[in-house]
This record gives C-alpha cells, structure tokens and sequence, in this order.
C-alpha cells in the first residue's frame, strides 16, 4: 500500500501527496443466492425510499442504495479490509446484473487516519492492448459478467473532490502499458493524468528535470489533484475515447529519485515512447475507438451503521446527479464531472430503474 508523500504545489491542491491508492485481487466462492424479501421492490414513483430489505433501501430519487452495516463489518472498511464480494453479492440478490462499476461509499466525515483515499478493485479485463491480460473473476463477486471493477471512497464527499476520476480510470491503467516505478500509476512520465505524471519536462543539465504541471512546478506521480484536472491523452486512449492515431509520444524517466519538492528529481536519462513503440510493445486496443464502450452504467452503495436521513441523501443524490451530468456540474468549473474529464466523449449512469430491479 502507498503511504502519502509531500506535497508538490498549491495547483494541485493537497491531494497529491494525500491520496493512497492500491490494487486488490481476490477471489470468494459465490455462496450467496437471491432472497425473497416479501417487499414491493419497485421504485416508489413519489419518490420515496423503497425498502428491499431492513439493511438495504433504495435512497429517495432511485440514485443509490443504503446498505446499512453492523458496527464491525463497516468497520473493516474504514480499516482498509472491507469485504467488497459481500456489498456485490448483496446487490446482486436484488438488482439484475447491468452494472459495469460499483461504488461503495462510507460516511465518515473526516477521512481515517492511514487509509486510502479510494481503492479500485477490478474483477475483470476484456480489452486488448491495455497492457492487461485477458480475464474474469466476476463469478466471485456474484456477477455474471458484466462487473468491471469496485471502488471504496471513506467519504461521500469524494464523489465531488476526487479520487472518483481516478478510481474509475483504474479499470483501464497503469498495468505496464509504460515502465513506471509507481506501481499502478504513471509515475515519472509526461502523461500528466489523473494517474499521474508531467505535462511538460524541463533538462536542468547533469540528469536533473524539472517536471511541470499546467504551467506550474510540481506534478504528482501517482495522483494530480483529484477530480480538478481531466484524464490525459493516454487515458483517454486506453478508455478506448480516442484513436490511435491521436496518441501522443510519452516521455518517461530511467531510474527516477525525487531530489526537491516542486517536481525536480534527477534520472538516468529521459526515454521518449512514440504511439508507434506503445502499439508495438502492448499490441493495437481491441476494441478500438470506434466500436468501444462509451457509456456506462454505476451502481452506489452507501454504507452505514444506521438508516441515512433524508437530507444525507439529497446531498449524496446532488454529487451524483453533477458527476453524471453530460453537461456542466452546478458546483462550477473548478472539478470536473466524468463527461468533461472524457472531452465529452463518454457518459456515465447511476439512476436505479425498474429495468435494474429484479
């Protein structure tokens, strides 16, 4: 696990230096089969909260379910080992399988000490050419097959703030597509995205870099700012949102050391990766960008050890509805939702329709 490193600038703000991501696989038997709750589990067209079962209720307006926990089981969440298998298998007795991502989110109102930020959990990969293997543990997760991945946020809040475009971005990136000493992330490179890295290197002389982002010393290896800055070039082309052709050559650093804080670090030498060379060392994406998945479909678990008030929701309900917007969030231009991180090249769904309801 990541543990948080300095901050690099005030441009991105004190999530760089903040956030702590991880990578988890595993794998649980599927022992949990669907249930018969004895309740009405349509949609409530006043808008009300359905009830599935006593610990699990479709929120007012159908954006997200409250699952609510005992003490220990959310606990194991806030301590970093929650049971992510148990949430999706729980969703899964009650709503059909049409989600790609599923988003857990707990309600601490200050982020725990020593926890991540965000965590993706990826459950499966069917794209080609992301530096991936091809593969599917969805049965463990109690999906068919059409989970990608489960995000974990400590706090609601996040959904504005970030990680969420970085947790999403996870399903797709870093998994040796470029060299990075970061693991999972972009590291010292110029991909300078929600995963990391520069947009622009400066030669100090004698192997020392400036590495800069938006115009301004500093930049994150593993994360630039939360929800304030889109995806990068190479995200949006490992996403499948932009063709081949439109990919840019990547700068990365050999044998990369933090020297100063503000982004300058010292490296063997610099490596410059044409689209050519990635294509060639990670084969072409398939699907390409012309017949790749463009819209989504997400699905919100909020978790807690008591039912969530009415106004809880309606606040969670508004980050939701800005997030998903294909248009400009109500909460400014400062962060961005999915839509615009894409170059309003793909969209994303929460809403809970009576289609998702089994």
């Amino acid at each position: 696990m990541l543990k948080p490193q300095p901050k690099q600038s005030l441009k991105i703000l004190s999530f760089v230096g903040l956030f702590v991501f991880c990578f988890l696989s595993c794998s649980k038997d599927d022992t949990t089969g669907s249930t018969d709750t004895g309740v009405d589990p349509d949609p409530d067209p006043s808008g009300e909260q359905t009830v599935f079962s006593e610990d699990f209720i479709l929120g007012k307006d159908n954006k997200l379910i409250n699952y609510v926990l005992s003490e220990a089981d959310y606990n194991k969440f806030i301590a970093g080992n929650g049971d992510f298998a148990m949430v999706s298998k729980k969703v899964y007795e009650h709503l059909n399988d049409n989600f790609d991502f599923i988003f857990i989110l707990s309600v601490e109102t200050e982020q725990p000490n020593d926890l991540y930020y965000g965590v993706t959990q990826k459950v499966k990969n069917d794209v080609e050419g992301i530096g991936s293997s091809i593969y599917n543990n969805t049965a463990a997760y109690g999906s068919q097959g059409t989970l990608k991945s489960i995000i974990h946020m400590p706090r609601a809040e996040y959904i504005k703030n970030g990680p969420f475009l970085h947790e999403i971005m996870h399903y797709w990136g870093n998994y040796d597509f470029i060299p990075t000493t970061v693991g999972g992330h972009w590291g010292y490179s110029s991909v300078g995205g929600q995963l990391g890295g520069f947009d622009e290197l400066i030669d100090l002389g004698g192997n020392n870099y400036q590495g800069k982002r938006d115009g301004e010393n500093g930049f994150g290896t593993f994360a630039n700012g939360g929800n304030t800055l889109p995806y990068g070039n190479l995200e949006l082309y490992l996403m499948g949102l932009i063709k081949e052709s439109e990919l840019e050559s990547i700068q990365v650093a050999e044998n990369p050391q933090a020297v100063a804080s503000g982004g300058k670090f010292a490296a063997d030498k610099i490596t410059t990766f044409t689209a050519a060379d990635l294509i060639t060392k990670n084969g072409a994406r398939v699907p390409s960008e012309e017949n790749s998945q463009k819209s989504f479909k997400g699905i919100t678990v909020v978790i807690s050890t008591s039912k969530l008030s009415d106004e809880r929701i309606a606040s969670i309900n508004m980050d939701l509805d800005n997030f998903t917007k294909k248009g400009t969030p109500d909460w400014g231009n400062f962060f961005f939702n999915f839509w615009q991180a894409t170059g309003e090249k793909a969209t994303i769904e929460i809403d809970i329709s009576q289609a998702n309801i089994k």
